[in-house]
Formats: C-alpha cells, structure tokens, sequence
C-alpha cells in the first residue's frame, strides 16, 4: 500500500468521524434549544401569572429545584428590620444593595428581598422615616437560595459581607429559625415609600444553541465535502 494511498484512508475515516460527530453534536444542540425555549415559556408564564401563597412548611421540600423558581407568590406578615443583611449587587441604577429583611409570617420566617439601595443609603438610619413597622403583604417572585457567594467572592459572614443572597447562611448568622429555603424578589409594589427599589429581578436565560448548531452542521457538511472530494479522486486513479 502506498504512502498516498494510506493517507486517503486516513482522510476518509477522520471525515467520517467528523460527518458521524458534528451531525451529533448538532441534532443535540437542537434539542437543547427546544429545551431551552420551552423553559423560557414556563418561566414567561410563571412571572405574569396571578400569584399564589408562598409554600408553607410543610412544603417547603418542594422548592428545592428549578422548577419552583420564578412562580409568582404573595406573603404576608410583619418585617423585622433589625435583622437585615445587605447583599452586594449591580444594576440598571449601578452599584448599591440588595436588602434582604426577614418577614415573620405564621410559624415562620421568609427573606424577602425588598429591593436595591444605593450605596450611599446603606445604612438603615437614612431610611428609617421610609419602614412599615405593621402587617405588611409582599408579592414577588420565589427564588432559589445561591449558596457560598459568587465566583472570586465568596460570602464572608464574619465581616457582613455578602455577594449572593444564601439563604442559609444569612438565616445562621441573624440567628431565623425556621426560616423558608427560599427567597422572595419583593415586586415594585411592594414599597410605594421609595426605597428600597423593587422589582429589578433581571430573567434572561442565554440561548446560543442555534449558533452552535449551525456551527456543528457546518462541521459536519465540511466533512462530507471531503468525503465526496476523496472519493472522487479515488475513482480517479483507478
């Protein structure tokens, strides 16, 4: 067999590895995208659907996975602002806080995330006149607890400094029990007094599985043009 000869075969099985693979890759990008696409529809619906109680105890088991986040709820209770945390964020308003204030419901307590603050409203003191002291109701959308921080900064309990809303450690530290695996982004309504800002929960999933697909299946036609050019040539020197 000759040299050329055994780099043709070469040729021909990498393009067929190449046309089996890429093909692969991208009928699963597709998938993906049908995926994605319906759970951005569940998402759409749950956000402007009517709002239902917030899970009680009892059932607070159930919102352990993505399926409960974003469902629109409604709590009510009393807020106990001594024991606010404040949560680094960024938004459309630039750097400031979240303000997460548990709500004592009935046999227990919810955070809520009443909304952003500037940074130079951080201190409770300079919104004290704006606090509800009585039986408030909050509507807002249920979220899921986000553990440990974000990436390169993790929350530091110790030196009350938070970068994600975790649920569990913000209840250890303010000493909540029992408190709710969850929390709630209060909406705009929530605070017709002005600060804190609510409703700036941003939902955008990222969807880029149809580029990735068209990338794939370009792959993968390139793979069958040298298919056809190998197999032609071979017919060739025959």
């Amino acid at each position: 067999m000759t040299a050329s000869r055994t780099k043709r075969r070469l040729l021909f099985v990498l393009c067929c590895v190449g046309l089996a693979l890429f093909t692969t890759l991208g009928a699963w990008q597709v998938e993906r995208r049908n995926w994605k696409l319906g759970l951005i529809a569940r998402m759409e619906a749950r956000v402007h659907a009517a709002p239902v109680d917030a899970p009680l105890p009892a059932a607070w088991s159930s919102v352990q996975s993505a399926d409960a986040e974003y469902r629109r709820v409604r709590a009510s209770g009393v807020w106990r602002h001594g024991k606010e945390t404040l949560v680094d964020a960024l938004t459309e308003r630039g750097a400031g806080y979240w303000v997460l204030t548990p709500l004592n419901t009935d046999g227990a307590t919810i955070l809520v995330n009443r909304g952003f603050v500037p940074k130079d409203r951080a201190d409770q003191r300079t919104r004290l006149a704006r606090q509800t002291s009585g039986p408030v109701a909050v509507t807002g959308l249920l979220r899921l607890t986000e553990p440990k921080g974000r990436f390169l900064r993790r929350n530091r309990p110790s030196e009350e400094r938070w970068y994600s809303r975790d649920v569990a450690a913000i209840a250890k530290a303010r000493g909540l029990d029992p408190v709710a695996p969850f929390f709630i982004d209060a909406d705009a309504t929530d605070n017709p007094r002005g600060l804190p800002i609510g409703g700036l929960t941003v939902i955008r999933f990222r969807n880029t599985h149809l580029i990735y697909a068209l990338t794939w299946f370009s792959l993968a036609t390139l793979s069958l043009a040298g298919l056809i050019i190998l197999r032609r040539d071979a017919q060739v020197q025959r």
